[in-house]
């Protein structure tokens, strides 16, 4: 599996993470083979939330034994520096580690969330007294909203940002370069989310086919790869693919035979994302 750096970190980490929502709700044998079997294709990059059910609880267990070699991030849904710290030590002793590789502040959506993680008490200063204590390494974020993303950016020195990269968001939503820009400029490295994504659920569509996706996905193998390969054709280190076991089988793929899209690719990829509902959406 291809590396990248981690912006200016000196980390190198698989273009292909491993998204903690594929061990929700399974069994922990099942956990226990997935894991191992992404970590057996050269994955490094792992990441989790308490947010994602008992995924937490399943991948501590899975990743016991090679927790010394992958890149393990975690993330906080918490405001709060109190509870931010809380949240910390209950996700260390679930995912059975002494330290997580990069801890994040999980789905930065509103102007709310930008006040409260940056007022005194807020859930920033829970982050660096955390990399202080040796607890964390790296600090990141996750953001669905650009004007919440750009801005938290320039208010501290993050060192990753992940954020959804997606055909049809870059191209009907007009949603994503601006963060992409913005992070290079500042040097924060690149994480990306929902590369696989599609469009939104229509009212009615029987969605038990994907039922760890709150949005329609890619369905063939060669829409994957066109999807995909657009997201790691962009300036990002890793991209985390959906909780699904058939989806993340197609990510493992394209990941190890990944050559960057051509301009008629593109073209295409443009032309197949025509008319469809973006998930996301930025009004410049």
């Amino acid at each position: 599996m291809q590396k990248r750096p981690l912006g200016q970190t000196g980390e190198d980490l698989s273009i292909i993470g491993f998204g903690g929502i594929l061990v929700t709700n399974t069994e922990q044998a099942e956990a226990n083979r997935l894991a191992k079997y992404a970590f057996d294709q050269g994955i490094n990059y792992y990441d989790v939330a308490p947010a994602y059910g008992d995924a937490e609880e399943r991948l501590g267990p899975a990743i016991r034994d090679f927790r010394q070699d992958i890149f393990l991030a975690c993330k906080t849904g918490k405001r709060s520096k109190a509870e931010t710290i809380d949240e910390l030590h209950r996700s260390l002793q679930c995912l059975e580690t002494d330290y997580f590789d990069l801890y994040q502040l999980h789905a930065m959506m509103s102007k709310d969330d930008l006040d409260q993680v940056l007022a005194v008490g807020g859930a920033i200063e829970g982050l660096i007294e955390a990399r202080q204590q040796g607890l964390v390494r790296y600090l990141g974020f996750s953001a669905h909203s650009v004007e919440v993303a750009v801005d938290l950016m320039g208010q501290f020195d993050f060192d990753s940002v992940l954020f959804p990269v997606n055909w049809v968001s870059y191209f009907e939503g007009n949603f994503g370069p601006q963060v992409m820009q913005e992070a290079q400029n500042k040097g924060v490295a690149r994480l990306a989310l929902k590369g696989m994504a599609k469009r939104k659920w229509a009212d009615g569509e029987d969605k038990s086919s994907f039922s760890k996706c709150w949005y329609a996905p890619v369905t063939t193998e060669e829409e994957a790869q066109l999807a995909l390969r657009f997201a790691l054709s962009q300036p990002i280190t890793a991209a985390i693919p959906p909780g699904e076991a058939a989806l993340f089988d197609w990510a493992l793929k394209i990941g190890r035979d990944f050559s960057p899209m051509t301009e008629e690719e593109i073209k295409q990829l443009k032309q197949r994302s025509t008319g469809l509902t973006p998930i996301f959406q930025h009004v410049a």
